[in-house]
């Protein structure tokens, strides 16, 4: 919804990521009178999908009682600038894509990309080379060609690059896209094996280093611009599937001798290089590890990190990125992958994949996360393809053999953030008086408000919005989430 300016353009851009918050001037009370407050709810339960259930006012109203639930917003207070929200296009949803017949191409490109009745995406990711959700393994030069003579993107071309040259023309000619390698080629390792962990020989850093170069300079040439990249997938896992191991050691030595260097002299400073990309468990050591050294942060733009710490039962650790959001406050946090694992088609109605979606943003922006991408934005109907037998829950599945199309849970979730919240939009103060009420919230550059309230309970929440003295009388509805937007 576009409203009229509150605050300049000019005054937006002062604000550097990561720094402590800046105080604003309040919105006036006559304005904030005459502001309509549209609500969308996704509850369970129910038919409403991002469904528009109502239409608030604020109203006079000043201290409330303690027994007066609230969600209280102040937007003179801004932190974090939001790069974009979206998904990974892999082979695997590539290839789905294009089994399924042209009308449900159509409306998925809409469903994901649609600024006003999708979820709006303007961020993507893909891999570099073959990763578990590939139907095979895959590289692209010939075996000890560390001159990258051999280098072609031929296996792509059949599926990948035109999904992710649709995906971008679905999202209005732009789509923030980076990059991830999930192993180097077997010959480059110490376990002459492209799958089960291994590292990377010291022998062949400045080939790999040259072959991240090789990817982006093809891809640009098929009509991709690649805005950033990051080191490796998942640096401490030892996978069935396409891994490599680096420690920190290796990281560091990698970046500030290798990657950065090789980047700066391409011509290509401008991409934006992360790091760590994997759990949020060890995000803290590595980010320390890494931006601790001045040679190697200086070609760091941002920490990469992923969602499956709670494999010990411990639940997801939220707090570890607020340690490294407060520990190098200009650094930028991106949230890289996360999906419901342990695939089972009669599960994926249940309601609490979207909850972990809703959970998991709403924190990690919170706790100062710049950008939000999800793992394969389309899977069929096994939860694949995917050569490692790997199979994932996504938010949206196709059986490529019926056509039919499933959206689970977890994309209209997704969408309470994604559509509301979009590029150079600020995190703005925002708390509740309930703990049953979770809540973040965002001013984007054209004046509007969204607000996300997340209920995770099974009761029936009366709360007021209040800013400034005023609120918005509304319910939140059992397993629900939902947006105001103003």
């Amino acid at each position: 919804m576009k409203h009229t300016k509150y605050y300049s353009i000019a005054l937006l851009s002062l604000l550097v990521l990561g720094v402590k918050a800046q105080t604003w001037q309040p919105i006036s009370a006559a304005a904030l009178q005459q502001k309509k407050v549209v609500v969308y709810v996704t509850a369970d339960s129910s038919d409403k999908k991002l469904a528009i259930t109502d239409t608030l006012h604020f109203t006079d109203f000043g201290q409330p009682l303690e027994t007066q639930p609230c969600v209280f917003i102040d937007a003179t207070h801004r932190f974090q600038t939001m790069v974009g929200m979206g998904a990974a296009l892999t082979d695997a949803s590539a290839e789905t894509f294009y089994k399924l017949p042209a009308n449900k191409q159509q409306e998925l490109m809409k469903a994901f990309f649609d600024k006003k009745n999708g979820l709006g995406y303007t961020l993507a990711r893909t891999h570099i080379a073959s990763c578990d959700f590939s139907s095979d393994t895959y590289s692209y030069v010939q075996e000890n060609d560390t001159a990258l003579k051999t280098f072609n993107i031929d296996h792509d071309r059949k599926y990948r690059i035109p999904f992710i040259k649709a995906a971008i023309a679905a999202a209005g000619g732009s789509l923030t896209t980076f990059a991830t390698p999930w192993s180097p080629y077997a010959w480059m390792k110490d376990n002459h094996d492209v799958l089960h962990g291994g590292k990377l020989l010291p022998q062949y850093r400045q080939a790999w280093a040259n072959h991240y170069i090789r990817f982006i300079k093809a891809y640009e040439k098929e009509g991709i611009p690649i805005w950033g990249l990051s080191v490796q997938n998942e640096p401490m896992a030892k996978q069935t599937w396409e891994s490599c191991v680096f420690t920190a050691e290796d990281e560091v030595d990698f970046v500030k001798n290798y990657l950065g260097p090789t980047l700066h002299k391409q011509g290509m400073a401008g991409k934006k290089l992360m790091v760590w990309d994997h759990n949020r468990d060890l995000l803290y050591q590595r980010a320390a590890a890494i931006l601790n050294d001045p040679q190697a942060a200086k070609y760091v733009w941002g920490v990469a990190f992923h969602w499956y710490e709670d494999w010990t039962g411990g639940g997801k650790i939220f707090e570890n990125v607020k340690r490294v959001h407060e520990a190098f406050p200009n650094t930028n946090l991106m949230f890289t992958e996360g999906c419901n694992e342990k695939f089972e088609f009669k599960k994926i109605s249940e309601w609490k994949y979207g909850e972990t979606y809703g959970r998991s943003i709403l924190n990690d922006f919170n706790n100062g996360t710049v950008g939000w991408t999800d793992w394969n934005i389309l899977l069929d109907e096994k939860g694949g393809p995917n050569h490692a037998g790997n199979f994932c829950l996504a938010p949206v599945h196709a059986n490529v053999q019926t056509g039919e199309v499933y959206y689970t849970s977890a994309f209209y979730y997704i969408g309470h953030f994604s559509r509301f919240i979009h590029p150079g939009a600020q995190r703005i103060s925002s708390a509740s008086s309930r703990g049953q009420l979770q809540t973040t919230a965002f001013i984007n550059k054209d004046g509007s408000v969204a607000v996300v309230v997340l209920n995770e309970t099974k009761d029936r929440l009366p709360f007021r919005l209040w800013i400034q003295g005023k609120a918005a009388e509304t319910v939140s509805l059992p397993h629900s989430i939902m947006t105001l937007v103003f």
